[in-house]
């Protein structure tokens, strides 16, 4: 059984430097988005959303990989991984993580982090962090959700999560893509998307889209693989528990489809981004692997 070893290093870590973004679609004119927004299904009043909190959803029991987020990654558990990269995102004015194990309260507490204590019933993250921010009796304008198996996602991918959903008042969530390696198509734990031409999500699959008539993937073609975050504006996170579970959520078991499903719109974001998230053991040793690459502790 994982633990979570003893650290004498509870500061954020060093940046990984150089990640260029491309936001894609947020060039959109405040008028132009304005008048978009009335035509959809949910609008905050008030237009721009400021607050804005990061929750760390946490828990102990995986079928993949019991205790993945005390699991070590060069001598820090992965959740204090994520939690460092988190608090270098200038965009959030607050951080903790939502968990219902104790050893994993206990650990995050170890390195300074603030933890919620959240139901064993949540269904999944977005459901957590719904706890959480009931709990945490604060007004923020947006939760963003960042899986705690993301130990290298850079900040800058987090302030523009927070920066779409600021500029896209017609849309209730948000979230980033990278370019998906070929390696990658039929893998899936890997989740693929496809998105509209201004930078609004169309679906999202375990299986590669689009998927050509020949069968085979097209090398010319550029796949985007989903990114382990979603920015929420925090009224719709409320309600989002209260919608029923929908025929492609469960098919694909993706959590965000539920959004889609029911008619609300969501802003992707494309990022140069090659680390992906710890999906099962394997994974921490190619993480570690980058890490040492790139010359991190």
């Amino acid at each position: 059984m994982p633990i979570c070893p003893p650290s004498s290093e509870s500061s954020p870590a060093p940046g990984l430097g150089g990640r260029a973004l491309i936001f894609h679609g947020l060039a959109l004119g405040a008028a132009a988005a304005a008048a978009a927004a009335a035509a959809y299904l949910y609008r905050r009043p008030g237009g721009f959303r400021g607050r804005a909190v990061g929750i760390i959803p946490a828990r102990f029991a995986s079928s993949r990989f019991e205790g993945k987020p005390l699991a070590p990654i060069l001598g820090k558990p992965m959740i204090q991984r994520t939690w460092e990269r988190v608090m270098l995102a200038s965009s959030l004015d607050h951080v903790v993580v939502a968990t219902d194990d104790e050893r994993i309260a206990e650990c995050c507490r170890g390195f300074g982090a603030d933890v919620i204590m959240t139901s064993e019933s949540c269904r999944n993250g977005s459901e957590r962090c719904c706890e959480a921010l009931q709990k945490l009796n604060k007004h923020y304008d947006i939760v963003v959700n960042i899986q705690g198996d993301e130990p290298l996602i850079e900040p800058e991918i987090i302030d523009g999560v927070v920066m779409a959903l600021q500029r896209a008042p017609d849309a209730v969530f948000s979230t980033a893509v990278t370019a998906l390696k070929p390696e990658d198509a039929s893998d899936t734990n890997r989740v693929k998307c496809v998105l509209d031409n201004q930078g609004y999500a169309i679906y999202f699959s375990r299986g590669l889209i689009p998927f050509n008539k020949s069968g085979k993937v097209n090398p010319q073609f550029p796949y985007l693989l989903h990114l382990g975050i979603a920015g929420f504006d925090s009224k719709f996170l409320k309600i989002y528990p209260e919608l029923p579970p929908t025929p492609l959520q469960l098919e694909e078991d993706l959590e965000q489809l539920k959004v889609l499903e029911n008619g609300y719109r969501m802003k992707v974001i494309k990022v140069d981004h090659d680390a992906h998230g710890v999906d099962a053991p394997e994974d921490v040793e190619k993480i570690e692997a980058l890490m040492h690459a790139r010359n991190i502790q």
